[in-house]
């Protein structure tokens, strides 16, 4: 099966967050999705997010043949040049803002400005080429940063066991991996939840308000 149930939702939010109180401030909390080229970024953010979502898409052109590798990916026409924006709602007082990082390496300059303030990040990995997430899993381990792998089934296959994956990355033992189809609005939000409670059992908080 290549995407978990999604029944815990309420239930494990109200265990990570407590109860939801009518006279909070509504918190924001951001949110990376990362990961290589083409594996599915712009796709997650735009099925989770409940407002219409902030593209910066450009076509793909011949002049950047030698530095973007499309193997794997030969039919994607357009690439991410600085971020997505999305937002999903956990409850009335928790607001997820959820930014997708460039996959490309000539467009990784502005991760770091990105990744600030952020209570996490979701590493979306392709197992057809799973190489393609481990500068992403690298950025985030050396930032110290709670990150969960989500692995995107590409027309429904999922080749390798979550084991064996955790393996051929080396994760450390606590790091959360999980299956997800980034097209589905509740396989996404699954993975978000898996995010905010690994971060906060982590001792991450959510910064800011809204006001």
């Amino acid at each position: 099966m290549c995407v978990a149930p999604a029944a815990r939702h309420v239930q494990a939010v109200q265990m990570i967050l407590g109860r939801p109180d009518p006279r909070r401030v509504p918190t924001a909390i951001k949110i990376l999705v990362a990961g290589g080229f083409g594996v599915g970024k712009t796709t997650m953010v735009s099925a989770v997010s409940e407002t219409r979502t902030l593209r910066t898409e450009e076509t793909l052109t011949h002049a950047g043949a030698d530095v973007d590798d499309l193997a794997g990916v030969e039919a994607k026409r357009t690439t991410t040049v600085a971020m997505d924006f999305g937002r999903i709602t956990i409850r009335d007082d928790y607001m997820l803002y959820l930014f997708g990082t460039p996959g490309q390496e000539r467009f990784w300059f502005v991760w770091d400005e990105l990744a600030m303030g952020a209570l996490g990040a979701v590493v979306l990995a392709d197992t057809r080429r799973l190489a393609d997430c481990f500068p992403a899993v690298d950025y985030f381990e050396k930032r110290g940063q709670p990150f969960v792998v989500a692995l995107n089934c590409f027309d429904g296959l999922m080749p390798f066991t979550i084991g064996e994956v955790r393996d051929a990355i080396g994760l450390d033992p606590d790091t959360p991996v999980v299956r997800c189809d980034a097209r589905r609005r509740d396989s996404g939000k699954e993975v978000l939840i898996t995010l905010v409670e690994h971060a906060m059992n982590r001792g991450a908080t959510p910064v800011g308000t809204m006001s």
